[in-house]
């Protein structure tokens, strides 16, 4: 027991690990998925068979990859390397499941702990050497899987379609409500599968066709508004939190917090994931607040949006344009102010430490 209270006690340290690989790919990825669709044109997937649609998978692939990548080096930090693939194959599950980086946050967690435990068995001299590297993994590896696939995947699936039918249910009568809840399911999860159910009801919204106009009814423009800034303000604001008091976030958080402003006017949520997955407790509840408000604005201003995407690409098309930009504004200070005020802080100390087998960690130190 005083172990898993020693591995646990460190879990700041664990997700930071996570986090700092998992930076790089969700820059790389991020930006070029949103430079294809920047030079597209046009708040959608560029047309297969082109360049710029190429562009978008390679920038996908590298956003594809951040869930098991995170997942994998939170197991590490807790498991050393024994750790890495139960956690990143645990956190590759998780995102097919529909978990998404919470899910992640999940499989590298049970990773860390049940690799840690099965580093402490004790087996002949002759098992040693195999142990680490075949072993380990491999029953590691089932035990986080068999978790992900036959524990979670089911009620997670069942939550994500109860959402779904609620939100359907509460239909048009109240927008102040409804954009306070969309907007805090678009910004709780960063694109998992909360982020979906909200996402996915306002693109049904804007596809249900008016048969006497031959067009989406102007609420339904009105709801994918809300959503739209939604949508951009946790990148957005997280970005620009970075810039008021970077003294409060890492280098690689004010690295990360430039990228996210671009990815946040493309309408890419998930370029706040990062900061959120390094300091969840004070981060989700500021992009959840930020992104309510930005919703509510936007509804309340009369906003509409006829695509199918958020961030201010969609402005072209925009009804009420300006509306849309202040309220994305207004979500946006919410959530910087509101993060601002609950950090502290922060005093990185990076160094390359030999753990003695070879293998290098960075050491984060936090006031």
């Amino acid at each position: 027991m005083d172990d898993l209270k020693g591995l646990f006690k460190n879990t700041r340290q664990h997700l930071m690990s996570g986090v700092s690989y998992m930076i790089p790919f969700v820059v790389a990825g991020g930006v070029l998925l949103a430079l294809s669709v920047l030079l597209f044109g046009s708040a959608s997937v560029p047309p297969e068979g082109t360049r710029l649609n190429d562009l978008f998978n390679i920038g996908a692939a590298g956003l594809g990859l951040m869930v098991p990548i995170l997942a994998g080096f939170i197991a590490f930090s807790m498991a050393d390397r024994p750790g890495i693939a139960p956690g990143a194959i645990g956190g590759f599950l998780a995102n097919k499941i529909g978990a998404g980086f919470l899910g992640g946050i999940v499989a590298g967690i049970l990773a860390g702990v049940i690799v840690f435990y099965l580093k402490k068995i004790k087996v002949p001299t002759i098992m040693r050497s195999v142990m680490p590297i075949f072993v380990i993994p491999l029953v590691g590896t089932f035990i986080v899987g068999g978790l992900m696939m036959w524990a979670l995947g089911t009620p997670i699936a069942g939550l994500m379609s109860g959402m779904k039918a609620w939100l359907e249910g509460l239909g048009t009568g109240n927008l102040g409500i409804l954009g306070i809840i969309v907007g805090l399911m678009i910004a709780f999860d960063m694109g998992g599968p909360i982020n979906k159910v909200a996402y996915g009801f306002g693109v049904a919204m804007v596809g249900t066709i008016d048969t006497a106009t031959g067009m989406a009814s102007p609420i339904a423009l009105t709801i994918m508004a809300g959503i739209g800034v939604a949508i951009c303000v946790p990148p957005i604001g997280m970005g620009v939190a970075t810039l008021l008091a970077p003294k409060k976030y890492t280098a690689e958080e004010r690295e990360a917090g430039k990228a996210a402003i671009l990815m946040g006017l493309i309408g890419i949520t998930e370029g706040a994931i990062p900061f959120a997955a390094a300091d969840p407790l004070k981060v989700i509840p500021s992009i959840m607040a930020g992104s309510a408000v930005g919703s509510v604005a936007a509804m309340l201003l009369g906003a509409g949006n006829p695509a199918p995407w958020g961030g201010w690409i969609v402005l072209p098309v925009t009804k009420g344009a300006g509306a849309y930009i202040i309220a994305t504004l207004v979500g946006v200070a919410v959530t910087a102010l509101l993060v601002n005020i609950l950090k502290r802080k922060v005093n990185q100390a990076t160094s390359n430490t030999d753990t003695g087998d070879g293998s290098q960690e960075v050491e984060l130190t936090f006031e």
